[in-house]
């Protein structure tokens, strides 16, 4: 039996003013509970967060969320000004190849999934020669780094082993 999908508000930051600015993230409840949820798709905005991970429910309309289990995905977040289209369908055959998948596409953004086990290295190096062929192009992991300062790494990855 199929899990249906809903939408929950998720924290993307403030805007100017200070206020709370929200994403609307489809999730899946956990089979057999109450109150936690699996992210169906990598958020554009949200930090932290990636598709697969395992949350509970802590206040809906607060947008309060404990993270449980990492599901080991990278969530990648590609910004381009022109022609997204034609960056789209040449990188995302390339992140199909490892595995990954294209999670949303807006007018001026990607956002991936791909599985950290892929390597960095190799993530790193195909996305470095995608900017290089679309120099107008940039590309930042969305839950990698701390984002409070976005500069330290959270290395979840490091004991995500431990998880399983």
């Amino acid at each position: 039996m199929a899990t249906e999908s809903f939408e929950l508000p998720f924290l993307a930051g403030l805007n100017p003013d200070g206020d709370p600015v929200f994403e609307s993230l489809e999730v899946e409840m956990v089979e057999d509970t109450e109150d936690e949820v699996r992210l169906v798709r990598s958020p554009l905005l949200a930090r932290n967060l990636a598709a697969g991970d395992k949350l509970k429910v802590v206040n809906p309309s607060s947008a309060e969320y404990e993270l449980l289990r990492r599901s080991g995905n990278l969530s990648i977040r590609v910004f381009r000004v022109h022609q997204l289209d034609v960056l789209a369908e040449n990188l995302t055959a390339k992140i199909e190849k490892l595995g990954g998948s294209l999670d949303k596409q807006t007018d001026r953004a990607l956002v991936y999934s791909i599985h950290f086990s892929i390597g960095f290295q190799v993530i790193e190096e195909l996305l470095g020669a995608v900017c290089k062929d679309y120099p107008d192009t940039v590309w930042y992991y969305g839950n990698v780094y701390d984002p409070e300062d976005g500069t330290t790494p959270l290395e979840w990855w490091l004991e995500f082993e431990d998880q399983e």
